[in-house]
C-alpha cells in the first residue's frame, strides 16, 4: 500500500468514526425523548423534550456537514496519479506533504506529518492544476511544488 492510499484510508475511518459517534449520539437522544415521554408531566418535561429536540438538531446538522465531508472523500481514487494537482493529490511543497482533499486534522503516517486541506484553502486553490516545479506564495510564504503523487 502507497503513502497516498494509507493517508486516504486513515482519513476515510477519521470520517466513519465521526458518522458513527454522531449517529450513536442522536440515537441516544432520540431514546431519552421516548423515555422522557413516557413518565414525565408539566412545563419541566415540555422544557426537557425541547432541549432534546434542539440538541438533536444540532447533531443532525454536524452529521450532514461530516457526510459532505465523506462525500468528497468517495471522489477521490487513491491509485490514481497525476502530474497535475487534482482532487486527491499528494503533494510535497517545502517539505510539506498535503493532501488535497477536505480540511482534517494533521495526521502522522509513516512518521511523515500530513496535512490535509480542502481544494478551497488559499494553499491548495493556488497549487490546483499547477505541476512539479511550480512556486506560489500564500501569506507572506513562498512554496514551491516539489513532488506530486
Amino acid at each position: 500500500m502507497t503513502l497516498k492510499q494509507k493517508i486516504y484510508q486513515y482519513y476515510q475511518q477519521q470520517v466513519q468514526d465521526k458518522i458513527d459517534a454522531f449517529r450513536d449520539m442522536i440515537s441516544a437522544l432520540t431514546e431519552d425523548s421516548k423515555n422522557d415521554a413516557k413518565g414525565s408531566a408539566g412545563d419541566k418535561h415540555e422544557t426537557a423534550l425541547s432541549m432534546m429536540h434542539l440538541e438533536q438538531e444540532k447533531l443532525n446538522y454536524k452529521l450532514a456537514e461530516i457526510l459532505d465531508q465523506k462525500a468528497v472523500l468517495d471522489k477521490i481514487d487513491p491509485e490514481a496519479a497525476s502530474e497535475i494537482i487534482v482532487l486527491g493529490s499528494l503533494v510535497q511543497a517545502n517539505g510539506l506533504l498535503l493532501f488535497i482533499s477536505i480540511a482534517l486534522p494533521k495526521i502522522t503516517i509513516e512518521g511523515k506529518a500530513v496535512f490535509a486541506v480542502s481544494p478551497k484553502s488559499p494553499l491548495a486553490s493556488q497549487m490546483i492544476g499547477k505541476a512539479v516545479g511550480f512556486s506560489f506564495a500564500v501569506n507572506g510564504t513562498d512554496y514551491t511544488i516539489e513532488n506530486v503523487w
